[in-house]
Parts: C-alpha cells; sequence; structure tokens
C-alpha cells in the first residue's frame, strides 16, 4: 500500500470519560506515526470539541442513537470517504457501522474496541455484530477478553487485549505545595481524592460513607471528588445528610487533573462494575499516589495488591475503611507504595506500548 492506512473511528456516546479520552489520545498517537485519522460523532458529544480543539479530523452526524437517520448518515460517510479500517467504541455506532458496511461496495474492516467489564448479550445478533461484522475485538483488559472467549464463546485468536497508554510524559509526581497553592487548599490537611465520572457503579457513594467513619475526618482530612455527572445531586444530598459538607469538596470536572492528583495524598477509585483499565487509576499511579481500588474488572490488573496499593471488595465499605487507614496511620506504607505505583506506571503504561498494538492488530487485519 503506498498511501497512509486510513482509520476511521466512531462514538456515538455523548458522555465523557476514559473512554473518549483513549480514542482522542490514540488517534492523536498514531496521526504522528503517519496514519490517516478520523472520528464520526453526535454534535452534541464533548469528544467532538475535544477534537477540534485538539486539531483532530471531526465530522458530526446524527449516531448518538439507533435510528435510521444515523444509519443513512453513517452510510452515506462511507461511500464518501473511503476507509481502510473502522475502530468502533459504543454499542451504538457499533451497529449502525456494521449495517452501514453490509449496504456499500468495498466496505471498510471493522473492529469493534470495548472498553468496559459489562457482560455482552449472547444472542444471534450480538453474536453477528462481534463475529461477522466485526473483524476483530480489542479490549482494554484481560477480564474483559477472558469474558467474551469464556462465556460468549467469541474465538479467543480474535481478541486482544490493548490496555490504554497514558502520557508519562504529563502524569509525573509533583510538589505537593505548588499544587496545592496552585488550587486554593490546605497544606496542613491530608487529603484523600477521588478523580472519575460520577455514575452510581464508581462507587461514589461507598468512598463518602467510609469517609464518614473516619474519626480524623472530622479533623484534618478531606475528601476531594473531582469530576461530573448524574449522581452529582444525589452525592451532595448524602453529604449534607451526613454532615460532611466542610469536609468534603466536589471541583466538577477539571481540564488540568495533574495538579489535582499532584495534591493528593491517596487516592480511590471505588467501582464496583464495568470498570476496563481505568485510566484515572493508571494516572494516579504515574504521579506516585497510594492508590485504593475496588477488586472488580481491570483494577487487579492495574493494582497489585499489597506492592503497589490495596484492592478491596467491591461495596465493601468496612474493607475501605480499613485499607483508608492503613494509609492514614503509616504515612511511610503510604510513601513506599507511592513509589511502587509510578515504577510499575512507568513500565507498564506508556502510550507507545498501547499504539504499538493497535498498529500490529490493524495491519493483521488488512492482511486478512
Amino acid at each position: 500500500m503506498n498511501r497512509p492506512i486510513r482509520i476511521l473511528h466512531t462514538e456515538s456516546s455523548c458522555g465523557w470519560g476514559g473512554q473518549e479520552i483513549r480514542i482522542l489520545t490514540e488517534m492523536a498517537g498514531m496521526v504522528e506515526r503517519g496514519y490517516e485519522l478520523h472520528l464520526l460523532c453526535p454534535v452534541e458529544a464533548k469528544i467532538y470539541s475535544a477534537a477540534k480543539n485538539n486539531s483532530l479530523p471531526v465530522t458530526a452526524v446524527p449516531i448518538a442513537r439507533k435510528n435510521i437517520a444515523g444509519l443513512l448518515a453513517m452510510r452515506s460517510w462511507l461511500k464518501n470517504n473511503p476507509v481502510d479500517v473502522v475502530v468502533t467504541h459504543s454499542s451504538t455506532d457499533s451497529w449502525l457501522t456494521a449495517v452501514a458496511c453490509q449496504t456499500i461496495a468495498a466496505p471498510p474492516k471493522i473492529i469493534r474496541l470495548r472498553h468496559v467489564s459489562a457482560p455482552v448479550g449472547n444472542n444471534f445478533s450480538t453474536r453477528w455484530l462481534y463475529n461477522t461484522a466485526a473483524k476483530h475485538i480489542v479490549t482494554t483488559g484481560k477480564c474483559i477478553s477472558s469474558e467474551l472467549a469464556n462465556t460468549n464463546r467469541f474465538a479467543a485468536e480474535r481478541i486482544t487485549t490493548i490496555s490504554t497508554g497514558i502520557d508519562l510524559t504529563k502524569f509525573i509526581p509533583g510538589d505537593k505545595t505548588v499544587a496545592r497553592e496552585k488550587l486554593g487548599l490546605d497544606e496542613s490537611e491530608q487529603l484523600i481524592g477521588s478523580i472519575a465520572t460520577l455514575r452510581s457503579w464508581k462507587g461514589h457513594h461507598h468512598l463518602i460513607e467510609a469517609f464518614s467513619q473516619l474519626d480524623e475526618a472530622k479533623k484534618n482530612l478531606r475528601l476531594v471528588i473531582v469530576g461530573d455527572g448524574p449522581r452529582r445531586e444525589y452525592l451532595h444530598d448524602m453529604v449534607v445528610e451526613l454532615g460532611l459538607e466542610e469536609r468534603v469538596l466536589f471541583t466538577g470536572n477539571q481540564e488540568d487533573t495533574v495538579t489535582w492528583f499532584q495534591a493528593l495524598d491517596i487516592f480511590v477509585l471505588a467501582s464496583y462494575a464495568n470498570e476496563g483499565i481505568p485510566q484515572a487509576l493508571m494516572q494516579a499511579m504515574a504521579c506516585g499516589l497510594p492508590v485504593i481500588g475496588g477488586d472488580v474488572g481491570g483494577i487487579p490488573e492495574t493494582i497489585d495488591d499489597r506492592k503497589t496499593g490495596f484492592l478491596f471488595p467491591p461495596q465493601n465499605v468496612p474493607a475501605l475503611v480499613s485499607a483508608l487507614q492503613r494509609f492514614i496511620k503509616e504515612p511511610q506504607l503510604a510513601v513506599d507504595m507511592g513509589r511502587a505505583a509510578h515504577r510499575a506506571a512507568q513500565e507498564n503504561f506508556a502510550i507507545d506500548i498501547m499504539l504499538d498494538k493497535m498498529e500490529s492488530v490493524i495491519k493483521s487485519v488488512l492482511q486478512g
């Protein structure tokens, strides 16, 4: 092939989180490697404006829902803009792409990228989507690949695990005093933080409940919740009911999350479902933070329990309290695990690892 390989990404979700960040990160990296990239997504999706802000080629199409308008728009774009490979990311855009490709001559090869560990249906149409329409399946974690192979009985040789890479030149340990001064945070307090979209399965309510049970919460501890989402009002009300308004800070979405990581003492991701390999957890480790995560999805693939952080049984608040107290009462343990987490991030989380593996899959699919 004398011309660059043309890769299209599709994303129907209008939300914002690790999935969308991975798409943009991967696109930017592949552009630097000489590939032609393009993104299709709804105009109302945050990833649309984010792609534009990052000078990545993007076109708005009405694919937020499975309907005829979205199908026709997808078909029209593919007919008028031939590509070699389409990487789909959510259910709706995967279906619209798969069906549209059945209606055009010389359709592109489809790679279905599965980000979350939620179960995949085992009906005939879903098996067609994954086994026939898609030429290969990529997942963000071994747990997802195992589920697809063992439960759904998808061919293991057609599934590749490619963890998300993060920018290790950006997410680095920093000066805590400088970070807190920049953010207007009290240098004398011990900060427990979570950076994630405020969805139910991210477990923020369990983290707040655990925080309320720490004696130190009434003294020098503060809980910092960075992010926004559908559970914001519920979580605010919970904090008020527990009388923790003065000890819990909701920051909303933040563009510069690096400074927030660098300001924290402990990072917690209390998820109890759906996780692939959480980028926020990887970023926290790269910044040298001691971490605590729910033992679910791809989190155990990220945290080496009792070496780079603590795992706790999902939704088990007493176990989360116990893990927090270990770090609070044993500051040297927190320092040591934070350093171990940083070393693990340096060895395993580089963007180039992700790009190398994606390149290999794309080339294999095109040759098949």
